[in-house]
């Protein structure tokens, strides 16, 4: 694409809040020495707009209107899983990268972000319920540094820490499409029957339609499986889910960036 991927994480960066907000506050602001009224209406809409985009209430309605995500994977359907694994189906259980540190100074080497380690938690707890093999799909980032890719760190997280050594890997990926696209021939390749995708619920319908994508193009006929995470609340009361927070404004671009990239196919 003419190098224009690698400006993905400047250009969403830009478009997400609170970059356009700032910029209306500058201009209100601008417009106050000659239409009073007209530029004190924009900087109160720029002030409501930056409030209500660090606010976890708006982003879990955001959530729910812009995304809908799957709900959690129920008890049911983790058993069902597990009688296939004993019936000899094959099913696979693939966490998404979510990002990594390249040097944890409190480790001393490359970690996961803690997006990308709650993702690995839940498909190492998914594998375990269901006997499942487990892939990570991840590799560097559109703005990562060189050096170990995602799926290596946290290949190897899951060996030391949890226990738990992962089947596959996929490292090559740089976003959501290429996770599809480069786990989807490893998965047909190993004849996989069930495909239990792991990721955050905001994340999930844009993953859901890579990975069938990926699997038209490579033949593969799996049932694809949303297994979403991360669907509580971070802020239980409920006064305090309207005030502004890190957990809320992280959230609220989240959802704004997977709709953006769900409007450009990415």
């Amino acid at each position: 694409m003419l190098g224009i991927e690698s400006w993905k994480p400047v250009l969403s960066s830009l478009l997400l809040p609170p970059v356009p907000l700032l910029l209306l506050t500058l201009l209100g602001a601008r417009l106050i020495l000659w239409r009073r009224s007209w530029g004190w209406l924009m900087v109160g809409l720029a002030t409501a707009g930056i409030w209500l985009s660090a606010c976890s209430a708006v982003g879990e309605w955001l959530q729910s209107a812009l995304l809908s995500p799957p709900p959690a994977l129920p008890a049911e359907r983790v058993a069902s899983l597990r009688r296939d694994m004993s019936a000899r189906s094959s099913v696979a259980v693939v966490v998404l990268g979510g990002g990594r540190e390249a040097r944890a100074p409190e480790y001393g080497v490359a970690s996961l972000s803690p997006l990308a380690l709650e993702r690995l938690r839940f498909g190492i707890w998914l594998g375990r319920q269901t006997g499942a093999p487990l892939m990570f799909s991840g590799g560097l980032g559109h703005a990562a540094e060189p050096g170990a890719s995602e799926a290596d760190v946290a290949a190897e997280i899951a060996a030391r820490e949890f226990g738990r050594p992962l089947r596959w890997i996929e490292s090559r990926s740089r976003d959501t499409r290429e996770n599809a696209q480069f786990a989807a021939a490893v998965l047909k390749d190993n004849k996989v029957e069930h495909l239990v995708l792991v990721t955050h619920g905001w994340h999930m319908p844009r993953a859901m339609r890579a990975f069938r994508d990926a699997a038209t193009r490579v033949g593969a006929t799996w049932e694809l499986v949303p297994a979403p995470m991360g669907l509580a609340s971070r802020i239980e009361r409920p006064t305090l889910r309207w005030v502004p927070s890190a957990e809320g404004f992280l959230l609220v671009r989240a959802v704004l960036r997977e709709k953006v990239g769900w409007w450009l196919g990415a």
